[in-house]
């Protein structure tokens, strides 16, 4: 059962929709919630995310604010070192990469890659030979609202197996990894794969090899229609798996949604308000095909909070639709707005930073929202 927590409520200024949507990204929110992070997780090296939002503006603001960078292409390497950033201070957690990836990874200067395969193991020692490996475990991610787990990872036999061929091939058997999933709502997420990791090291250890690094990977959660437990209590849970380990270790992980999330809000105008045997219905000039993707992906179950700027007392329920032609394009339902909602209406949609501007198409012709940095 899940908890309860209280409601945060945000209203943001309007901006100009005529020419489409808009994403609209506050730095200040990134920086504080980096802040929020550091002092949930104390003496915990924080790796951003990249994939979550690749905006140029959202990236420097978190290198200014001393962030670190966590990648999953060659491209996204590129994009940071376009700002300043440095290869050797990423860190590559795609456990499977093509050969040309990795090669051109390792030309640019990146040495600390992820695994999860024997063949990928021998591909990091063929194409960044004398690199350092992590090699990543399996979690569940039963409490995630976007599960995302099932796709990578070894048991703890497995991890170590990986690690002694890694020191076979001459790669560093540098750490070891868990991802529990994205939106995670369960801090006791973080318990069991702490302890799977503590094994993993002890019989390393036995083996005459010892780390340097566990990441604890992402998937904290942001607050969006409905609150989620703060960070703080996945920090308690996190110390108490790592206060456990064998030996100390360098401790990373991967935020991007709790980061950038609540900074991201969707300014989007209504183009048309119909009512229909199911109901009444906003069409609006923002779609799941613009950037709401994981409404599909989570079933629904991801909810934005949403209001309009029209703001009359008197409401009305209505489903929310992209302008596409597609009966998908639907991402959100059941939705109290002002019940004389408008063609030409504003709406604004919260806690839209992340896994939004990232996912936007051309679907139907209809251009990606812009992003704005304020």
């Amino acid at each position: 059962m899940r908890q309860s927590f209280p409601r945060v409520v945000t209203v943001e200024p309007i901006v100009d929709t005529r020419s489409g949507p808009v994403l609209q990204m506050r730095a200040d929110r990134i920086v504080a919630a980096l802040d929020t992070f550091r002092a949930a997780f104390p003496g915990v090296r924080p790796f951003y995310a990249t994939k979550c939002n690749t905006h140029p503006g959202v990236l420097r603001t978190l290198r200014d604010a001393g962030a670190d960078f966590e990648v999953a292409s060659v491209q996204e390497i590129e994009a940071l070192a376009a700002i300043g950033v440095r290869p050797p201070d990423l860190i590559f957690s795609n456990p499977v990469r093509s050969r040309e990836q990795t090669a051109r990874a390792a030309a640019a200067g990146v040495s600390l890659f992820s695994v999860d395969s024997a063949e990928e193991v021998r591909r990091v020692a063929e194409e960044a030979p004398g690199s350092r490996v992590y090699a990543r475990l399996a979690t569940w991610g039963e409490d995630s609202v976007v599960p995302s787990e099932g796709k990578f990872g070894v048991d703890v036999t497995g991890a170590v197996h990986l690690l002694l061929l890694a020191r076979e091939l001459a790669l560093v058997p540098y750490g070891i990894t868990f991802h529990m999933g994205s939106q995670s709502l369960a801090p006791a997420a973080l318990d069991r794969p702490l302890r799977d990791v503590a094994e993993a090291m002890d019989r390393l250890r036995r083996a005459g090899v010892r780390l340097e690094m566990v990441d604890i990977g992402g998937g904290f959660p942001a607050a969006y229609d409905e609150p989620v437990p703060p960070l703080a209590a996945f920090g308690r849970v996190a110390a108490a798996g790592l206060a456990n380990l064998p030996y100390p270790v360098e401790v990373y992980a991967e935020p991007g949604r709790c980061l950038v999330a609540e900074a991201g809000t969707f300014h989007c105008r209504v183009i048309g308000v119909a009512e229909r045997p199911s109901g009444w219905w906003a069409h609006t000039n923002l779609g799941v095909f613009h950037g709401l993707m994981e409404v599909l992906e989570s079933g629904g179950e991801l909810r934005y909070p949403i209001h309009d700027t029209r703001g009359a007392r008197l409401r009305r329920c209505y489903h929310l639709t992209g302008p596409t032609c597609d009966s998908q394009d639907t991402f959100a339902r059941d939705v109290l707005l002002s019940a004389d909602l408008r063609e030409g209406d504003e709406l604004l949609i919260g806690s839209a930073g992340a896994y939004t501007s990232v996912y936007a198409s051309r679907f139907n012709g209809f251009p990606p929202p812009r992003v704005v940095m304020v």
